[in-house]
């Protein structure tokens, strides 16, 4: 598994464990005494590092190549998906796949980005960067769940949409933009999780919602720390300091009112517990799922509108 620079600490700490283990093993001696300091020292150890995360830690673990992606939580958490292809007007987008399922044995329509695990798999879907007509495809998913009264739950994370030269010729900013009108005005309820990476417009994209949530070690960002780094300090190394001066994390998005929740991974990541973080994830939209179905249509967009407006703090003279 990939492991974190801020993670050798522990890494070296089970190593002692283990050599210890096999010494008591080898040489059939009672070594108790000495393996149960060395986990309680490993416990502590753990605990102090993952209980005092820093901003750019969080990116690191939000990035990391063994978390859960969209689909693996449509796996765990969801049933009866059956995915849906194509914006109707260039083609389908990999990196933006989304149809409908089941949650909590209700119905549902989800859409979200995937990213790869290794280079053909991220090739497929374009390291989770969407393309125009993944914006598009969302949209049409999106109209089509308004149709048949059936909510909205985007799963967000990407480093940003794509930004090469046949994504601006086909005008993704137009396919975002639009996005973030229609998705203001949609008549049914949007739940909007960031899972890892919320990277700019790419992640707004599907992300005006009712409730907007996040996994506790993602981000959500106008830009990424190494763009913002690169721009102020001139320097890509300074990405920790613009992570911290960003305040991307969730507790401090939570703390700005930005987002409406934060869903609790396991210690260290939800890289180490798949089943268990999808279960909170289910359990965090299943519960929003139900407060919204108390609003009327009407409540509800002037709920969604007024959340928005909201947005920004200023000082004048």
């Amino acid at each position: 598994m990939q492991l974190l620079e801020f993670e050798k600490p522990i890494a070296e700490l089970e190593r002692e464990v283990e050599k210890l283990r096999a010494k008591a093993a080898s040489q059939n001696i009672d070594m108790s005494a000495d393996i149960a300091s060395m986990e309680a020292k490993l416990a502590e150890t753990r605990r102090s590092i993952y209980e005092n995360l820093t901003p750019w830690q969080r990116v690191q673990i939000a990035r990391h190549t063994q978390r859960p992606f969209m689909l693996d939580y449509i796996a765990h958490a969801f049933t009866d998906f059956c995915e849906l292809h194509g914006d109707r007007h260039i083609g389908d987008d990999h990196s933006m796949p989304g149809g409908f399922a089941r949650i909590g044995g209700r119905r549902v329509v989800v859409l979200g980005h995937q990213k790869g695990r290794n280079t053909k798999e991220n090739l497929h879907r374009n390291f989770g960067s969407a393309h125009p007509e993944g914006y598009r495809k969302a949209m049409r998913l999106m109209k089509l769940a308004e149709k048949f009264g059936l909510p909205v739950i985007a799963l967000i994370d990407t480093p940003g949409a794509y930004p090469g030269i046949g994504a601006e010729e086909r005008n993704i900013a137009e396919a975002i933009a639009y996005n973030l009108r229609e998705m203001m005005l949609l008549k049914v309820p949007v739940i909007a999780i960031v899972l890892g990476e919320g990277g700019s417009g790419g992640a707004l994209g599907i992300g005006v919602a009712d409730r907007v949530l996040m996994m506790e070690n993602a981000y959500y960002s106008v830009i990424s720390p190494e763009g913002c780094a690169a721009i102020l300090w001139k320097h890509r190394k300074h990405a920790p300091d613009a992570a911290e001066a960003m305040k991307l994390a969730a507790p401090d998005l939570l703390k700005l009112g930005l987002i409406d929740g934060v869903i609790t991974e396991p210690h260290g990541g939800a890289h180490h517990d798949h089943a268990g973080t999808a279960a909170a994830l289910q359990s965090a939209i299943l519960a929003n799922l139900h407060d919204l179905a108390k609003l009327s249509t009407e409540q509800l967009l002037d709920a969604r509108y007024a959340k928005f407006r909201a947005f920004g703090e200023w000082e004048g003279k």
